[in-house]
């Protein structure tokens, strides 16, 4: 069974003002050594979605992180430009597409400690990702909501 295919399978289009920054928002900010940890346990809560899906579910050990993943955000995302046509994404912006998508939830506030420590812990995973190690074959297929590259 596909970890990814969730819910949010029947998302065919994405508004990309959704996963848009607002304008002058910034992270919220904290000891980055906290902001890790918090990011490390959301990064496995199952209770973010609405599904029964983590983070994890679809990228433990790398896994469904295409090359691209390796590059600096922003940078294009597959599955982000086949859903909302947005060209490129921020880090932050793709972890909440990840929640509206696969996980079938909510935003997180784009103000919020959850989201600063998502992402913190996202951009390490990203840093320990060697393009060369990924998953050949995506568990989390085009027809799937986390499809495409990543």
């Amino acid at each position: 069974k596909n970890p990814c295919a969730a819910q949010g399978s029947e998302i065919r289009e994405l508004d990309s003002r959704l996963i848009t920054r607002p304008a002058g928002t910034r992270l919220a900010t904290g000891d980055p050594a906290q902001l890790l940890q918090e990011g490390k346990h959301l990064w496995k809560d199952v209770k973010l979605s609405s599904n029964g899906l983590s983070c994890d579910g679809c990228h433990s050990n790398h896994g469904a992180f295409m090359p691209g993943f390796a590059k600096p955000y922003p940078h294009e995302v597959a599955m982000i430009r086949e859903k909302s046509g947005m060209k490129q994404i921020h880090l932050d912006e793709m972890v909440q597409g990840c929640l509206l998508m696969p996980m079938a939830t909510q935003l997180l506030p784009w103000d919020s400690r959850e989201l600063a420590a998502l992402t913190t812990y996202v951009a390490k995973v990203q840093k320990s990702f060697k393009p060369e190690g990924a998953t050949p074959a995506n568990p989390c297929a085009p027809k799937h909501p986390c499809g495409g590259k990543h």
